[in-house]
């Protein structure tokens, strides 16, 4: 747990150190310099305008690169959910070894993470294996909302609306719709299983809501966008209905 919370605050370390670090409420050029512009935020641009040429609408656009950018990952998540379900599957020789090594005194303690570390091997399983999409997504998510906000400052850059919502404006039904959606994403995946991610279930949704309102409406609209494929995603490698049938979920035919 203390990884997670180590690893979760890196993230965030890292997420302000990028938002510090960018010119993020300036325009954006091909001939910006410096790693993250050419790298993260123009070639998102890039892609977003090439799409809106092809589809016609900004809107548009973000859906499709949305849809490309999470079947890039797919692999990412098909990883995920594999190791959430052998994580689950080994709780009982979990349980045996924290009773086993119940004492708390560092000789103990360094033979219980050395058994359980050999546990994890024999299995399979890579505990940090759920934060990989994290990890992946977490410069892209950034680099989206600065190819959003500094296309919106691009003079030359009329993102328009969707449907009845500017992009360029925050949209509080956006921001609900996103959050309904990590929610129903979040209670049909590997996290219910878990239950030390069962917390992240009713605070994800909220903490996306929060930031749907306050951040532009085109950065909410590819939370919702994302997580209809993650809502497929689950559906095919998932399945939880046979879960709540308390058949076994399979995970779409994917062997360990």
């Amino acid at each position: 747990m203390n990884k997670r919370i180590g690893l979760l605050a890196l993230l965030i370390g890292a997420a302000l150190l990028l938002s510090g670090c960018t010119e993020y409420n300036q325009p954006i050029y091909e001939t910006n310099e410096g790693f993250w512009n050419e790298f993260i935020v123009w070639p998102l641009v890039s892609l977003i305008v090439l799409f809106k040429d092809l589809l016609g609408t900004y809107g548009l656009a973000i859906i499709a690169v949305t849809i490309i950018i999470r079947l890039a990952i797919l692999p990412l998540m098909i990883k995920q959910t594999k190791s959430s379900k052998r994580m689950q599957e080994i709780q009982p020789e979990m349980k045996k070894l924290r009773e086993k090594y119940k004492s708390k005194d560092a000789v103990t303690q360094q033979k219980y993470q050395q058994e359980m570390s050999a546990l994890m091997k024999t299995e399979g399983v890579n505990p940090l294996a759920g934060c990989l999409p994290v990890i992946v997504q977490m410069p892209i998510l950034i680099g989206f909302y600065h190819a959003i906000n500094r296309m919106n400052m691009t003079p030359e850059i009329d993102l328009g609306a969707f449907l009845i919502f500017p992009l360029a404006e925050p949209s509080i039904i956006l921001a609900i719709l996103a959050g309904a959606m990590q929610f129903i994403v979040l209670r049909t995946g590997p996290a219910m299983d878990n239950p030390q991610m069962k917390v992240m279930v009713y605070f994800m949704p909220v903490m996306i809501v929060f930031f749907g309102i306050i951040l532009p409406a085109a950065l909410t609209l590819y939370w919702v966008i994302g997580n209809i494929v993650s809502l497929i995603q689950n559906m095919v490698i998932y399945r939880p209905w046979e879960k709540n049938k308390g058949v076994p979920a399979k995970t779409g035919g994917i062997k360990k």
